[in-house]
């Protein structure tokens, strides 16, 4: 962590960090002919140990209708439990995750299958959906499964229920203080106790709660203004910008308190302090009328120099300074094969600098890039 520190203290503006795929994570086979399906979050806890979140009913091979064929057909595969632990090594450390007792895991929609065209297609839209750990070591999980999940998860680190954020059923839009909207992203500020979420998917907000009660405290719209459902702004590219958030995805905080949404549909990541107030945002690959920003890290340095934007379409890491958001330069390629990214979801950054990226759609993967240093920006 120092030497990161130490390091990127000194960068010019003409630097970024640089990356290299590390073939030797995680080990692989996974235990129990475990295979894994759409990888919808990841995060690193203060002991640099790695989670993800996975969606087991979207693995195909060795299943009929998401059920494990009983008996077996094969020996390979077997559905992985949705949340994993992983060492810094890449071992496994601890499973668990799924329907249990007192709450209501993520719904997948198993009935798509049935529902012509989409069938599978549609089924990998839904169910478990990022994961954070909180300063306590309390794990979250977000959700943006069917039409009954408008709630958020906390458990404790070895998957003991704490508190359902939220509630059953759908909610009534971006101004229900009482159910969310297909949540996508979850960060709690060690300051305030607060879980901040990205929601998401059928809301245009972010939403505000106390992590411990649930106790609702605030939420707000695109620029900090209250959201509004009616108003419907298509993004336009190089048009002006819209006034409301299209698909708030992913959040993070930084050290200095402050909050970033990507907003996927538009394009663009918003800046803001605790309580909402705006301060700037930046449109990053503005030409992707699918939109660009899935998810957002910082810098391993204490200043956190500079910010890491998942492209989930194009395929890329997207870096940008802090400072003033200007970008720096990418890397990434769109490839099944290991070191490629296939439909990348979410990404986390341990305390030497490496980066975490997870692929949903087809990737079905979690893959590290190593941190070596700085190199010269890859745009002027």
């Amino acid at each position: 962590m120092t030497e990161v520190a130490d390091e990127q203290s000194e960068q010019t503006f003409d630097q970024m960090p640089m990356f290299e795929y590390d073939p030797t994570w995680p080990k692989m086979p996974l235990p129990n002919q475990w295979a894994l399906g759409n990888v919808t979050g990841v995060d690193v806890d203060p002991n640099n140990h790695i989670w993800i979140v996975h969606r087991a009913h979207t693995l195909l091979h060795n299943f009929e209708d998401g059920l494990e064929h009983n008996p077996p057909t094969a020996e390979c595969c077997r559905m992985a439990p949705p949340v994993i632990e992983f060492d810094f090594e890449g071992n496994v450390i601890q499973s668990w995750g799924g329907p249990g007792e007192g709450y209501v895991w993520p719904e997948n929609s198993l009935e798509d299958m049935h529902n012509p065209p989409l069938g599978r297609l549609s089924q990998s839209w839904n169910g478990e959906h990022t994961i954070y750990i909180d300063h306590h070591d309390n794990v979250w999980i977000g959700n943006n499964g069917a039409t009954n999940d408008a709630h958020i998860l906390k458990f404790s680190r070895n998957g003991e229920f704490l508190l359902m954020v939220g509630r059953l059923g759908k909610g009534e839009g971006s101004n229900d203080i009482t159910a969310l909207g297909k949540p996508t992203g979850v960060v709690v500020d060690p300051e305030t106790n607060e879980v901040f979420v990205a929601d998401g998917y059928i809301n245009r907000r972010v939403i505000v709660f106390d992590a411990d009660t649930g106790e609702y405290k605030r939420h707000w719209g695109a620029y900090g203004d209250p959201p509004d459902d009616s108003v419907n702004e298509p993004y336009v590219p190089g048009g002006e910008p819209p006034k409301q958030f299209r698909t708030p995805h992913g959040i993070g905080m930084s050290n200095d308190g402050l909050v970033y949404v990507t907003d996927r549909g538009n394009c663009r990541i918003q800046v803001f302090e605790r309580d909402g107030t705006y301060i700037k945002e930046v449109f990053v690959a503005p030409n992707t009328p699918q939109g660009s920003a899935f998810d957002v890290a910082f810098s391993a340095d204490s200043e956190q120099q500079f910010l890491y934007m998942l492209d989930g379409r194009s395929n890329r890491i997207r870096i940008l300074r802090r400072s003033d958001l200007k970008h720096l330069g990418d890397f990434g390629y769109g490839s099944r094969f290991a070191g490629g990214l296939t439909t990348p979801h979410n990404l986390s950054v341990d305390d030497y600098g490496n980066l975490y990226v997870t692929e949903s759609g087809e990737g079905k993967r979690v893959q590290r890039f190593l941190y070596k240093g700085l190199g010269p920006a890859t745009l002027p």
